[in-house]
């Protein structure tokens, strides 16, 4: 049974609209890790892979479309729908459990031919209920926004500083959607989509195909000279009615307890060196930061004011660009998997931070007002 797995390479497309077919797509990030890797497609143990079926991927039994591109042709695989970052545990258990040496983890979203988000969140609703009034994810963020500023003071000003640490972070990023210097009158002056939600504080619509390889300890060793370690995992569901939830206290607290305990992690804001974190609203990255533990409750704000959070900050978070740079919707968590695991090999280009990256955090969310969150720790 192993005891240890390693992310032995990744590789990704980026958002940008791309005419190339969906399949070519698929199998470009597949072949391309496999090759760096030096492996060829029979190497390879167990294939999972995070899609959707009907919302955001408008087919079928998604996986039976593109699983021959995916390099898992009669393979063992299973494939996951919703938090991708859920794929990429399944692959970790897999390993773990003895029964597999590799394991091929896929995030496959073609966003350039998906309808608008929002339509496609409509209709995550219960249809005799909420769907009547218009609930959709905008609507259900413009409402938990509204909430924590006025609980805790947080200003527009605040929120508009996430777009612009994040885009123009993205600027650096050959892979980021949006990338742009923006300032934080543009982001106000943006126009008001759902009240107080602005356009700039809200993720775009992305392609993204990401193919990551793990390997169990001795053959992640052999197949690079530095593998980056699966150190932790948590995940944590809220409940489906909105009405029943507290918008403020959500289910990340718990996700990212159990993947800190797993991980050996006491104290997040000076263990974790760098954190992807999914940010599909700007104001929830402020959020974020005080359920991830790097700062109070109603403190978010402050931290962002202090530039903790940027490249050079004390906690760097997403010098990628984040999801308001690039927001494959199906496939975003594994997104920042990748973007973590580059920082920790020292291998993001101009985005790498300028310090040793030792731990890194991978967050993903996926539901109304981050409903669902998974947190992944990976490091040397």
């Amino acid at each position: 049974m192993a005891t240890r797995v390693g992310i032995v390479d990744i590789a990704m497309t980026p958002g940008a609209e791309s005419k190339d077919n969906f399949l070519d797509q698929v199998y470009k990030v597949t072949k391309e890790v496999l090759d760096k890797a030096g492996i060829k497609r029979a190497d390879v143990g167990t294939v999972i892979s995070a899609a959707s079926d009907v919302f955001h991927g408008g087919m079928s039994c998604a996986n039976s479309y593109y699983w021959d591109a995916g390099g898992a042709f009669l393979k063992n695989g299973s494939r996951q729908d919703g938090e991708s970052l859920f794929a990429f545990i399944y692959a970790v258990m897999r390993i773990l459990s003895g029964s597999f040496d590799t394991a091929l983890v896929l995030g496959v979203c073609k966003g350039s031919e998906n309808p608008e988000n929002d339509m496609l969140t409509h209709f995550f609703t219960d249809p005799f209920y909420q769907r009547q009034v218009g609930l959709n994810e905008t609507v259900a963020a413009a409402l938990q926004m509204r909430e924590y500023m006025d609980k805790y003071g947080i200003t527009g000003e605040q929120c508009a500083k996430v777009v612009v640490k994040n885009l123009g972070n993205a600027l650096r990023n050959p892979y980021a959607h949006i990338k742009k210097r923006v300032d934080v009158d543009d982001v106000l002056n943006s126009e008001t989509v759902l009240y107080p939600l602005k356009q700039m504080e809200c993720a775009p619509k992305s392609e993204g195909i990401v193919a990551i390889l793990l390997a169990k300890e001795d053959v992640a060793k052999r197949l690079t000279n530095k593998p980056v370690w699966f150190k932790g995992y948590g995940s944590s569901m809220d409940a489906f009615y909105l009405g029943d939830r507290d918008l403020l206290d959500g289910q990340l607290k718990q996700a990212a307890k159990r993947a800190y305990d797993m991980a050996g992690v006491s104290n997040p804001k000076k263990e974790i060196d760098v954190a992807e974190v999914c940010e599909p609203y700007a104001f929830q990255e402020l959020l974020w930061y005080e359920d991830l533990g790097f700062c109070a409750p109603g403190e978010g704000g402050k931290l962002i004011d202090s530039a903790a959070t940027n490249m050079d900050g004390n906690i760097p978070v997403n010098p990628s660009g984040g999801v308001l740079a690039t927001n494959p919707y199906v496939s975003r968590g594994l997104y920042r998997l990748a973007e973590a695991f580059l920082q920790v090999q020292g291998k993001a280009g101009e985005r790498q931070i300028d310090k040793k990256v030792n731990t890194a955090l991978a967050h993903g969310t996926h539901g109304f007002a981050g409903q669902c969150h998974a947190v992944a720790i990976i490091g040397n």
